[in-house]
């Protein structure tokens, strides 16, 4: 089954369950009444049992955060955020967008980690950024003549529906 997207997972609550279990195995209980008790499948009780056999409480321990170590440190994660609050034209580009392909130029020009831009999504949703799109307007758009064209133009041009004065000529009638 794994873990459902974007769950974080409670290690120590998953090592403390695999404890709890090895607990009532030692008891007696056979690991179907185990696997019940502790609410997972049987076959997991079966490897946790293997593994206590094999390296004892060891064996049991918590594994350690999932997935791969980040190549950024805490101290390079702190001084993209400042960067970022700063703005790309502080940093010397020509828009005031930031694009994952200008961030992952920053982190390697600064931190010295290569990052493919698509990559760098994740490190800006670490970091609590989210995807801005920019509105599409001109600089030159009035925003008074707008208004007038829609109350005054718009109303002129707009299509109107047709008076239905004589009746269907369809064969098809509902009488």
């Amino acid at each position: 089954m794994g873990n459902p997207a974007g769950v974080k997972r409670d290690f120590e609550a998953l090592e403390r369950r695999r404890f709890r279990a090895a607990r009532l195995w030692q008891k007696g209980l056979r690991q179907a009444e185990v696997a019940r008790r502790v609410g997972v499948h049987r076959q997991s009780v079966s490897r946790w049992a293997q593994q206590w056999t094999a390296s004892g409480r060891a064996g049991l321990k918590k594994a350690g955060r999932a997935g791969r170590q980040s190549r950024l440190s805490a101290a390079d994660l702190g001084r993209l955020e400042q960067a970022l609050k700063q703005g790309p034209e502080a940093l010397g580009y020509s828009t005031s967008l930031w694009t994952t392909a200008r961030v992952a130029e920053w982190i390697r020009r600064e931190c010295g980690v290569p990052y493919h831009p698509r990559h760098v999504w994740w490190i800006l949703r670490r970091l609590g950024w989210s995807c801005q799109r920019p509105a599409a307007r001109a600089r030159e758009r009035d925003e008074a003549a707008i208004r007038r064209w829609k109350k005054q133009r718009w109303p002129e041009l707009k299509k109107k529906p047709k008076n239905k004065a004589k009746p269907s000529s369809s064969w098809m009638r509902a009488d």
